[in-house]
């Protein structure tokens, strides 16, 4: 190498080395971990869970943006988009799937992988999902909202409010998983009280039109809305259609009876998602699905709109009232 002296050509290669080698300090920092989220339901209307299901990430010390990312995809009530949105949250290896929004998400996100951990909200029937409540085993676990259990107990308060009213309507999703059973259980405590019942089934908009008109033409004079994902989407429009139609109507979970309708039974659902949090908190650092038993509903509201009663022109019960962990007025 002419015209460079044998000491400056090692203090250049020493140059080079040194650009080429980082030093300690500025080591590559270890990518931040990805939860998947996979919802069946939309975002709107869901940020009361979706902050519950963050609480539950900070409880075990991660934070969405800092130390941890989320990437959500959302079926918004549209089951069949499931699988395909959960094969893209696999082929982008996130850490850990939580699958919410009830057995849809919880069976899709299953069936897309066997080996990526996955936290999921799901009902009674874990056909599919875990061995067991307290020995999951697999890559599989969560919270089990058993809120289509409850079917059958929201039927005997809807009679409680309206004793007189001959026809119940019932409005079910035809996709949900649980809906054989959900039918079964409400014709026998239909039955057990000599009540009659109207089924109106739903799984898209223009179904759930359909649903509506053939609930005023066969005369439904009291509405009990089934446990679904899909109706949780729609919740305005099924709130607004009892309030048009001067229906008293029962739903699953609180954010109905907030958003108008008249009453709602069933478990706290922002609880559910801050233990999901909370458990895909765990798996980040460690744990295991199958070493993480399924938690079970301990915590049910009954809240009353008593707003809506009066707009209806109702009295509810002492009896009932007595019951309520809520009272909108």
């Amino acid at each position: 190498m002419l015209g460079i002296r044998r000491r400056d050509f090692v203090i250049l290669l020493g140059c080079g080395a040194a650009a080429a080698w980082p030093l300690p300090g500025r080591a590559q920092q270890p990518a931040m971990p990805v939860v998947g989220l996979l919802g069946a339901t939309t975002p709107h209307g869901y940020a009361a869970q979706l902050g519950a299901f963050r609480r539950g990430l900070k409880e075990g010390g991660f934070t969405d943006g800092e130390n941890v990312a989320i990437e959500f995809r959302w079926a918004r009530g549209d089951y069949s988009r499931l699988p395909n949105l959960a094969a893209d949250l696999v082929s982008r290896r996130v850490n850990v799937i939580s699958a919410l929004g009830g057995p849809p998400s919880a069976l899709a996100a299953k069936r897309a992988t066997s080996t990526i951990p996955i936290v999921a909200s799901f009902g009674a029937d874990t056909t599919g999902l875990v061995e067991s409540f307290n020995r999951p085993g697999g890559n599989l676990t969560g919270f089990a909202v058993e809120t289509d259990l409850m079917d059958p107990k929201r039927l005997g308060l809807l009679r409680d409010l309206a004793p007189g009213v001959v026809l119940f309507g019932v409005l079910v999703n035809p996709t949900y998983p649980p809906v054989a059973r959900q039918l079964q259980q409400l014709e026998e405590a239909a039955r057990a009280i000599n009540q009659r019942l109207f089924i109106a089934k739903a799984s898209t908009d223009s179904e759930l039109d359909g649903s509506f008109a053939s609930l005023q033409r066969e005369g439904a004079g009291a509405l009990l809305v089934a446990a679904d994902p899909y109706f949780d989407t729609r919740r305005e429009q099924i709130v607004g259609f009892a309030a048009q139609q001067r229906l008293p109507a029962i739903y699953q979970f609180r954010e109905y009876a907030v958003a108008g309708g008249l009453l709602s039974y069933g478990v706290s659902i922002t609880d559910a998602y801050r233990q999901c949090g909370v458990y895909t908190g765990k798996i980040l650092k460690g744990a295991k699905p199958s070493d993480l038993p399924v938690l079970q509903s301990t915590k049910f509201e009954l809240v009353i709109n008593l707003k809506t009663a009066n707009a209806l022109g109702l009295s509810i019960p002492p009896d009932v009232l007595s019951l309520a962990d809520e009272v909108i007025e």
